[in-house]
């Protein structure tokens, strides 16, 4: 391994580790990600030949212009697809929609609750996907608990509850969509081999999160939305719940017609939703007066997080570095031969290092590094593409910027990185071993 593939790792090591002490620097996440992904790609740019087999003479600057470009436009679309599911379930939540789910969910018992919300995100993350199922149950959340305390627990459960929820479905995490569309599973298959043990990988850590909440919530039967819940009808409110809500359940739909990038059917779905609210606001005076105007789209694009979106930003782009440098497929191999091939270990490393970087990657690194077979473990539907599925995504539980879930949460919720690691970490490992433990039980001792 070269100086300057050690110097990249170096700074992305130490900027990691600024990150998980943020609560005792008092420096915000987001200038150390960017701070990380400049100090890679200026070190990459030290010697991109040796990298780039196409960054040769004057073809260098050209080279490396498209690879940059061509990360940041993936990076981007992630980007996107945030911004636009964020301002969606926004919308929703600002114009009453999720007033008669918050009602269904509503109950006394804080026990009661947490097991509502685990079975909800759980199922709901299958259907939709484990960001989009995240930003939805937050803002249910900020509804039914007040108490910021009890909240991360109840947001550290979602964080779990959608990774864990999206792993067996074959539209509810980008890695077990890039595996499925590969051919190298099944939907049939990865929901019959892979449901069980991500359901284990949630039940476990929703019963040991159970035993921190005690006693009974207390719910403000004044409190509304801007103080002017009236403003829409219930029946708007439903359409507007309805085509939120619907909508995002039909950005996969919208993906698998056009096959355009999910960013797009979102974007589609907010200027719907964009275009629907503007009509129902514009008949009340003066555009629906403070209230009205607080609700709308335009107001709220002005209240997005930009933080979480930079640190995603710089996160994406750090670990795109490392991608290009070929450590995370040395990585794999590495794993592999060290191992011998053992498929239960190889993967639960993998799971283990997507809590730490982009699962994204990863995957598609043992995707390259692995060829389908047309018998045994590497067949489809093997015992190592199921378990990929299930490591990758159930994985990233055990650090909050291992997921995509787990850094939305972070950043609406405002959890550190060292309270997530110190009280949930434990937890997800916990559940995240059980489930591969059910896998093995039920596919190699069993054989179901």
């Amino acid at each position: 391994m070269s100086t300057l593939t050690l110097a990249i790792i170096a700074v992305f090591v130490i900027g990691y580790f600024f990150i998980a002490i943020e609560s005792l620097t008092r420096i915000n996440k987001a200038a150390i990600a960017l701070l990380m992904f400049v100090g890679c790609w200026t070190l990459f740019m030290f010697d991109p030949g040796a990298y780039l087999a196409e960054a040769v003479g004057s073809n260098v600057a050209l080279a490396v212009s498209s690879v940059i470009e061509h990360h940041l436009g993936t990076t981007s679309t992630t980007l996107f697809f945030l911004m636009g599911a964020m301002t969606i379930v926004e919308l929703v939540d600002q114009s009453g929609g999720f007033n008669f789910v918050r009602n269904l969910l509503r109950t006394h018992s804080k026990r009661g609750l947490l097991w509502r919300i685990a079975f909800l995100t759980f199922f709901l993350s299958a259907i939709l996907d484990n960001l989009t199922t995240s930003i939805v149950m937050v803002m249910l959340l900020r509804k039914l608990v007040s108490d910021h305390h009890d909240r991360l627990i109840y947001a550290s459960l979602v964080v779990i509850a959608a990774n864990s929820g999206g792993a067996f479905s074959p539209i509810g995490d980008v890695t077990t969509i890039m595996i499925w569309n590969k051919g190298l599973v099944t939907a049939a298959g990865v929901i019959k081999e892979i449901f069980l043990p991500s359901l284990i990988s949630m039940l476990i850590p929703a019963y040991l999160l159970s035993l921190h909440l005690k006693g009974e919530l207390a719910y403000d039967e004044t409190k509304g939305v801007c103080g002017c819940d009236t403003d829409l009808t219930a029946s708007q409110r439903k359409i507007v719940f309805f085509l939120g809500v619907g909508g995002l359940i039909f950005v996969p739909i919208f993906k698998g017609i056009t096959h355009l990038p999910p960013f797009v059917g979102i974007l589609l779905v907010l200027g719907l939703l964009w275009t629907v609210t503007e009509i129902f606001y514009r008949h009340l005076a003066h555009g629906g007066g403070s209230c009205g105007t607080q609700r709308r789209v335009t107001n709220m694009l002005s209240r997005i997080d930009m933080s979480t979106i930079l640190f995603f930003l710089g996160i994406l782009m750090a670990v795109a570095c490392l991608e290009v440098i070929g450590v995370l497929t040395q990585l794999g191999a590495g794993l592999n031969t060290f191992f011998d091939g053992d498929h239960f270990l190889v993967t639960g490393i993998i799971g283990v290092l997507s809590s730490i970087v982009d699962n994204v990657p990863l995957v598609a690194g043992c995707m390259g590094m692995y060829p389908m077979a047309p018998t045994g473990d590497f067949a489809q539907d093997g015992i190592f593409w199921q378990l990929l599925a299930y490591c990758a995504g159930v994985g990233g539980s055990m650090l909050i910027i291992g997921s995509a879930a787990g850094v939305v949460v972070m950043g609406l919720e405002k959890i550190t990185f060292g309270w997530y690691m110190k009280r949930i970490t434990w937890i997800a490992f916990v559940g995240y071993f059980a489930g591969i433990l059910c896998y093995y039980l039920q596919r190699v001792v069993l054989g179901i």
